[in-house]
């Protein structure tokens, strides 16, 4: 194992899923013998305030923060979320975003202004930004709650751990719970898998030909 530490900080809205994507992240990293840590911030999260939660996980981790500049991946389950936490991430990474515009109260309230187009002011500041609705894919799928699941399978690939590992811990919870709910979480993830890869071809495709 070696000493790089992987820091993912998980974005969007009270309601979304923030928190369960990012303890099955941690329990992911945990189960592939990873010291792993973990902080959430949930202000107003019932209200549909902003949630985010950081996990870092290595060979040995002493905080659960990550620091402005160092995240590898951004995952933001609302896009004005991702482009507001954007800075985070270093040179390099990564932004996986949900097209979806979910307005929080921060912004009835005045205190930060919705941009006119989140993904392009990412673009603007150099972010590597793979967006997608997954909003879309969740209800092909009949159940929105499964953006979840989408969104972990949109970052699976740039993980340090294959993405049949993830998959797995997800799948697991579920066939406790809910064994129903295993196969149409199998087909999210695998949905999640393939829109991040078309949208990354796509990018560089442009980048190509730009």
């Amino acid at each position: 194992m070696s000493d790089i530490i992987t820091n993912i900080l998980v974005c969007g809205t009270g309601g979304q899923g923030v928190m369960t994507a990012a303890e099955i992240l941690a329990q992911t990293a945990i189960t592939k013998g990873f010291d792993c840590k973990k902080s959430e911030v949930a202000g107003m999260a019932q209200r549909g305030g902003v949630v985010t939660s950081h996990v870092r996980f290595g060979k040995r981790v002493w905080s659960p923060v990550i620091t402005p500049g160092t995240a590898d991946i951004l995952v933001a389950f609302e896009v004005a979320e991702g482009s507001r936490w954007a800075d985070m991430l270093r040179p390099g990474g990564i932004a996986m975003v949900n097209t979806i515009r979910l307005v929080p109260p921060i912004v009835s309230m005045g205190l930060f202004k919705y941009p006119d187009d989140p993904v392009a002011q990412m673009r603007a500041a150099g972010v590597t930004v793979y967006d997608f609705d997954a909003g879309a894919i969740a209800r092909q799928l009949g159940d929105l709650k499964l953006i979840n699941t989408i969104m972990l399978g949109a970052i699976a690939d740039y993980l340090p751990f294959p993405a049949t590992e993830l998959e797995e811990q997800i799948v697991g919870r579920f066939r406790q719970r809910k064994p129903a709910m295993v196969e149409v979480n199998q087909k999210a993830f695998e949905a999640g898998r393939a829109a991040a890869r078309a949208r990354a071809a796509e990018e560089q495709s442009a980048a190509v030909n730009s």
